[in-house]
């Protein structure tokens, strides 16, 4: 009889029992004189025993300027060695770090702020098109708690950093003294695909863990130095990232503030990196590079590929001409830190390129029916469900949505359908909401996209439903060429695919592009594609 799909991490190593500023003073204890930050555009770098003083100084500046354990302070910008400060600054001072995305618009920045009661901004005064600075000002009305706002480089930045008096540095001891693993120190939103999204709340245990037990995945120690060109504002960067670097004394190193293949290539080659994170568009960008071979990418042999599903042509270009023979696939949401599978650095290739890996430590996971809740067999698909140590606290002041996404015992459902095997390897094969039924027939996109990475001429692809007088819905294939192919159909799809894959899984139409829409954080962003398609099709009747 074929067991139920349920897994149970391993126990070891033992979790974190710190807060992350208490993690941060322990790292510069032990390699004081290494390198912790380095920001390649400026040529800027700090040691851990700089990092913790810079840190130090912008979280006495904090209670200085009257901010207290518990508030909530955003930070909105790329990029930047000052964000990374930011992070640990709060972290130092108790007080609740909220990610604005960079890529926020007027409307989405005022209610940020006035849902998280955010008493003061850290940003930079202008990026690409964002003004942010002045947007921030412009939201004043809207963010009745906002006192303060700060650009980076200004002279009430230079102000929060200021060294700090003796009596300031015994606060803060005092201080840290007094804060727990357990008080919240995070608030992420979450993109919402409808209304307004969601505060997901997290705590230095959940963060700070993550961060760790992915990085001891990954075989981290203080030798090594990683590559972060994903964004600091999502988990990828500050958790996966920044956090799995002072948890084991590793190099964070930023190629720019904003992703650019080149820059990130460069960055590993000059700062001799061992591991590269990126999703997989930013790696498909890389390796499409005429100039791929110029770099030196040597020092590579782990990195994370995560937030969107990984074609398995791409990883095992990444694997073989990368070189990146330790790779990992992680997988997982803000609300739970992120991570809750992920690869292991030994597994044999066709897992590391075919599933999003096997439970963390101290985790628990399950795919369940998404109708009645029940653990559904191994290998067939329900909904992927997690509990343990990284599950949110909840969403911000938001009580109702808190209670439809954790259940009563503990677990948090995904909205992400999924298969486990006999050995735990978990397959992602699409969302609930992304499901497709064609005739009565449910189709996982996922499953066509990966046929379609097998076409000589395609280099991206992405799968939809939209709607059908016959069969309730149509398959679409938005779908990026390779340079030099023109005029593709949906009649070349056909061909190609006749014979090879079910019929009712041949998409009927096809959309040529140059780029998908996406969040600023890489991921796809299908109802986008769905909406502008109905419009393209003229199916709005």
């Amino acid at each position: 009889m074929t067991s139920p799909s349920y897994d149970r991490g391993d126990a070891e190593p033992a979790l974190l029992t710190c807060t992350i500023g208490a993690q941060l003073e322990m790292t510069a204890d032990r390699f004081g004189d290494r390198t912790a930050l380095v920001d390649v555009p400026t040529g800027r770098r700090w040691t851990y025993e700089e990092l913790l003083a810079d840190s130090r100084a912008f979280a006495a500046g904090l209670l200085r300027n009257g901010i207290r354990p518990g508030d909530r302070v955003g930070v909105w910008a790329p990029n930047t060695p000052e964000w990374v400060i930011v992070q640990f600054g709060t972290a130092l001072a108790g007080v609740i770090l909220v990610n604005l995305n960079p890529s926020y618009r007027q409307r989405e920045l005022e209610y940020a702020l006035n849902q998280s009661g955010i008493v003061a901004v850290f940003t930079m005064t202008a990026f690409k098109t964002s003004e942010y600075a002045a947007m921030v000002e412009a939201a004043r009305p809207e963010a009745p708690e906002l006192r303060d706002v700060v650009t980076f480089g200004s002279e009430a930045w230079e102000g929060y950093l200021a060294a700090p008096t003796e009596d300031e540095v015994g606060a803060l001891a005092d201080l840290g003294d007094e804060l727990t693993a357990d008080d919240p120190i995070n608030i992420q939103y979450t993109s919402g695909t409808t209304g307004f999204p969601k505060g997901a709340t997290l705590t230095h245990a959940n963060i700070l863990n993550n961060g760790y037990l992915v990085g001891e995945l990954l075989d981290y120690t203080e030798k090594d130095a990683i590559c972060i060109p994903v964004p600091f504002y999502h988990c990828f960067g500050m958790v996966m990232g920044n956090l799995a670097a002072i948890t084991h004394g590793a190099a964070m190193v930023i190629p720019g503030p904003a992703f650019v293949p080149q820059d990130a290539l460069a960055a590993v080659a000059a700062e001799q990196c061992t591991s590269l994170y990126g999703v997989p568009t930013m790696f498909i960008a890389e390796l499409a590079l005429a100039e791929f071979d110029d770099y030196d990418l040597s020092s590579l042999r782990t990195g994370i590929m995560a937030g969107s599903p990984c074609p398995e042509e791409v990883m095992r270009k990444v694997v073989d001409r990368m070189g990146m023979r330790e790779v990992s696939i992680c997988y997982g949401m803000t609300e739970t830190s992120p991570v809750s599978t992920q690869t292991r650095t030994d597994d044999a290739l066709e897992l590391r390129v075919g599933t999003v890996g096997r439970v963390g430590p101290h985790l628990e996971v399950k795919v369940v029916d998404p109708i009645d809740g029940t653990e559904v067999p191994r290998g067939e698909v329900g909904e992927f469900c997690t509990r343990g140590y990284s599950v949110m606290k909840g969403y911000w002041n938001n009580a109702e949505k808190t209670a439809e996404a954790i259940d009563a015992d503990g677990w948090m459902h995904t909205g992400d359908l999924a298969t486990m095997d006999e050995n735990g390897y978990v397959r992602i094969t699409g969302r609930i909401k992304d499901m497709v039924i064609r005739g009565g027939e449910n189709i996982y996109p996922r499953e066509i996209e990966e046929f379609l990475y097998t076409h000589p001429d395609i280099l991206d692809a992405q799968v939809i439903g939209v709607p059908d007088e016959k069969y309730g819905e149509e398959l679409m294939a938005w779908i990026r060429l390779r340079d030099g192919v023109e005029g593709f159909t949906a009649d070349d799809l056909r061909a190609f695919a006749e014979g090879k894959i079910a019929r009712h899984k041949i998409p009927r139409y096809v959309h040529v592009v140059s780029e998908f829409p996406m969040t600023v954080s890489g991921k796809i962003r299908k109802v986008q594609m769905r909406e502008e398609s109905v419009n393209l099709l003229g199916l709005g009747e």
